[in-house]
């Protein structure tokens, strides 16, 4: 395993990281480098380990607490690892999503020497799968004093701009019911696939609302994602599904999500379930820890579209928000990479920011 050095450029710490697989529910070798490193190269930390979580906290007594947290965990590799650098590009996979901003991260902890805040780095397992497996779940189960704070970053791709708060999402699972017959004689069956004409009409035709929060603008979203049904070529099915997915404001509730849903589809024969929702989180922008870090990046911010980690930090009453290097549209693709100067400015934004 290849020694992390903290104190090296949050460039070549990126590179070393990458350079570590860790794709979702694989990710002990990852954990024991930054365990090891959080130990032998910082000062001042305590450090623990959780499953395949490294958390890290100071005690200084300082009038507040800034969380970063960022997930060790990548998608599964697609022929992007190691990691390889081509000018001021940085390819690889986690590049993006979010080896740049654990590195930033884990280069701040060994390097800043005079804090203006007391400090919790939480660097968290399974966060690219299931809900149910991510490890702030976990923490939040097992140790939940450690994600208390004053202001929570994540250190999610963002373009280096603040993203705050996030969308809520659910997803809807609709279904409908028809006569199976052979397709030859169709006029004595009912197909359930034409049943979804009338849902198919309201989605083309649906108007999305855009709210404004804190200065942040959340533009909602209602779609089709899946739709299944049949099972031969020469037979009229009798059943068939559609996965309906909606992205909500977070002046939203879940609750007030799934009502929205089911009035937008009301006097349509379907079967109706709900087979995942998270709520959105609000910027919190209004608070001094976040109104500061607003002003340490030159006051640009903008609200992030879809869901993240924020919002579990919101639900526990933490102002959090999105900041870190790479493009959010190169997360998950072959050819992940990002701009080696995000990386240095996402540094050098965050030092002033947690420096007196």
């Amino acid at each position: 395993m290849r020694a992390l050095d903290l104190h090296a450029d949050p460039i070549d710490l990126t590179a070393a990281l990458v350079d570590i697989p860790s794709v979702s529910h694989d990710e002990s070798v990852i954990a024991a480098a930054v365990e090891t490193a959080l130990r032998e190269q910082t000062s001042g930390f305590e450090v623990i380990r959780n499953g395949n979580a490294v958390l890290a906290r100071t005690n200084r007594g300082l009038p507040s607490r800034v969380m970063l947290a960022g997930h060790l965990d990548t998608v599964p590799i697609a022929d992007n690892v190691p990691s390889r650098r081509e000018g001021d590009i940085l390819h690889g996979c986690g590049t993006v999503d979010m080896k740049s901003g654990d590195a930033v991260f884990l280069h701040l902890a060994a390097t800043i020497e005079d804090p203006a805040h007391d400090l919790t780095l939480v660097f968290y397992d399974c966060e690219e799968i299931a809900a149910v497996h991510n490890g702030l779940g976990r923490i939040e189960r097992e140790i939940p004093e450690w994600l208390r704070a004053d202001v929570a970053i994540l250190g999610e791709p963002t373009g280096g701009l603040i993203e705050a708060g996030c969308q809520g999402t659910l997803r809807a699972r609709l279904t409908t019911a028809g006569t199976r017959a052979h397709s030859a004689r169709s006029w004595l069956g009912d197909n359930a696939i034409h049943r979804f004409a009338p849902v198919l009409e309201r989605l083309a035709a649906y108007r999305a609302r855009t709210v404004d929060i804190d200065g942040c603008e959340y533009r909602e979203g209602l779609s089709a994602v899946r739709i299944e049904g049949g099972v031969a070529g020469n037979v009229v099915p009798d059943e068939a599904v559609m996965d309906v997915n909606f992205r909500f404001a977070p002046d939203r509730g879940v609750d007030e999500a799934i009502t929205h849903v089911r009035e937008v589809f009301d006097g349509i024969d379907l079967g109706f379930e709900i087979t995942d929702s998270s709520p959105g989180a609000l910027p919190g922008l209004s608070d001094p820890s976040a109104a500061a870090l607003i002003e340490a990046a030159g006051g640009q911010f903008r609200a992030k579209y879809g869901w993240t980690d924020v919002s579990r930090f919101s639900a526990l009453g933490i102002p959090a928000v999105n900041y870190g290097p790479g493009d959010p549209n190169l997360a998950h693709k072959r050819d992940e990479h990002v701009p080696v100067q995000q990386i240095t400015e996402v540094s050098d934004v965050l030092r002033r920011y947690l420096t007196r």
